[in-house]
């Protein structure tokens, strides 16, 4: 039996057990390809049909369940919104015993860096397109005078940690980066015309999941041998670990903490020694790295208590009451906004997130473009007519026993890249300009006087220079000239 026939006997007698057999209906077609048929049973090889329909069951009680929920007439405790209830501190305190703890956080965040304990984990599947870039969104290029793309940024930041920490190693702390199926490839490839930037760096792809009819959860056929696929959320993250051996290759390394984060801001700091210091410290199993509301109507989901448990909670699910609370100093009671950006223990993830991987997904309604068997052609609808599964990446944040949160500067730590240039928010400009007023900042909080353009965006200190504001001793007392580029 050929190796064809082998794959054929496999995939179709899991399709029959599935009740998902309709997609070979085309599969002896004259005008497919002998290849473009193997290559169509290897794809379907990959999808986890036993899991399929739990998975939508499971997505589509969620659905019904929040069409019918109101967040000002609940009545099923495990329903409950409250305030985050577990350990919270802000990198913007001026109380001493804060300002101590977080001094001792970032020691103890170093000193795990140096044993290697520390791995950084980016989010790079998104593409450039809503910039006007075609490729990677992280080889985007946000225009100040190195010219660095977003990927060198983290990199560099990354190389000057190792630097820092005890090990004095620029290669001290893994990098793990999850692509997409569209960019994989071209990732990899930068990385490596660069040399990996001297990093220990592991690619592996996000996975992707079937859509499918609904009702019915019937696979759809984009063409005649081939499905129509999507990536399955950045919560997809935590299967796709698992299935490319990263949790595996982390533990064989003797990692014990994660530091995960998206890769379209551009003040993201990698395997931040404050962030993994603080978690460790407060015997967190998971953290989350936020940004302090600005006001009620701010459309961000925020960590709260959901029955009792930690949980990201939508904007939109939350009352205006709520929204407008406020505690001690007036300060936002629902105001821990999310950035994407989180800690994890390793021991978490292996036992306790991966257990509980099939009860993550999410309903989203789409155009699926779809087969026409009387045309023999591909159709792209007008209309919804299917569904996608996704999951997102705070989706796990109930299954935690031990959460801790960091409020972090919005000015100094978060420069989103999503618009496109010219748009007043989270565009190249405005990331730019952030991006520069923090290396303004440093240099006058080390003695230096800035003289020159001093409002122009293209100013900048190279990561390699300095992490954190750290090592600009040297300009004290001088002046420095607006803009500037200091490496």
């Amino acid at each position: 039996m050929s190796e064809y026939e082998q794959l054929l006997a496999s995939v179709t007698e899991r399709l029959n057990a599935t009740s998902q057999a309709h997609i070979l209906a085309h599969l002896d077609d004259p005008s497919n390809s002998p290849e473009s048929k193997l290559a169509f049973l290897q794809s379907i090889s990959d999808i986890p049909l036993e899991s399929l329909s739990n998975f939508l069951k499971g997505a589509l009680e969620e659905e019904e369940k929040l069409k019918n929920f109101d967040p000002n007439n609940i009545t099923d405790p495990n329903d409950v919104i409250e305030p985050f209830s577990g350990n919270v501190i802000s990198t913007t305190s001026t109380n001493a015993n804060d300002i101590k703890l977080l001094e001792e956080a970032n020691a103890i965040g170093l000193d795990a860096i140096g044993k290697g304990q520390v791995a950084a984990l980016l989010l790079a599947g998104g593409q450039g397109t809503r910039l006007g870039y075609d490729g990677p969104k992280g080889m985007y290029d946000i225009g100040l005078p190195s010219h660095k793309t977003l990927f060198q940024y983290m990199v560099e930041r990354i190389q000057k940690l190792g630097l820092l920490s005890s090990k004095k190693d620029i290669k001290c702390i893994p990098f793990y980066i999850m692509t997409s199926p569209l960019n994989h490839e071209a990732t990899k490839s930068y990385f490596e015309q660069h040399g990996n930037f001297g990093l220990d760096v592991t690619f592996f792809p996000q996975g992707t999941l079937p859509a499918m009819t609904s009702p019915g959860g019937k696979m759809i056929l984009e063409t005649s041998t081939s499905l129509s696929l999507a990536p399955d959320g950045n919560g997809g993250i935590y299967p796709a670990m698992v299935k490319h051996g990263v949790l595996a290759d982390m533990e064989k390394r003797g990692i014990k903490y994660i530091h995960a984060f998206g890769v379209d801001n551009a003040l993201v700091k990698p395997a931040d020694p404050t962030f993994v210091g603080y978690c460790i410290q407060q015997g967190a199993d998971c953290g989350n790295k936020v940004l302090w509301k600005c006001n009620p109507g701010e459309k961000v989901g925020v960590v709260a208590s959901k029955g009792g448990k930690p949980c990201i909670v939508e904007y939109s699910d939350i009352s205006k009451e709520m929204s407008e609370r406020r505690g001690d100093g007036g300060r936002l009671i629902f105001g821990a906004g999310n950035i994407c950006n989180h800690f994890y223990t390793l021991d978490f993830l292996t036992q306790v997130v991966v257990p509980n991987l099939g009860n993550m997904y999410h309903i989203a309604r789409k155009k699926i473009p779809y087969y026409d068997e009387s045309t023999k052609s591909t159709v792209k609808p007008a209309e919804n007519n299917g569904i996608k599964l996704e999951s997102f990446i705070f989706d796990i944040f109930p299954l935690s026993k031990s959460m801790a949160v960091l409020d972090v500067s919005r000015e100094e730590e978060f420069a989103p890249v999503k618009n496109p240039p010219g748009t007043d928010s989270d565009s190249p400009d405005t990331a730019r300009m952030l991006f520069s007023n923090v290396a303004k900042k440093w240099l006058k909080e080390a003695g230096a006087t800035l003289t020159g353009e001093i409002d122009s965006d293209l100013c900048e200190v190279a990561p390699m220079k300095s992490f954190n504001g750290e090592g600009l001793e040297e300009y004290s007392g001088k002046e420095v000239q607006c803009p500037f580029s200091i490496v």
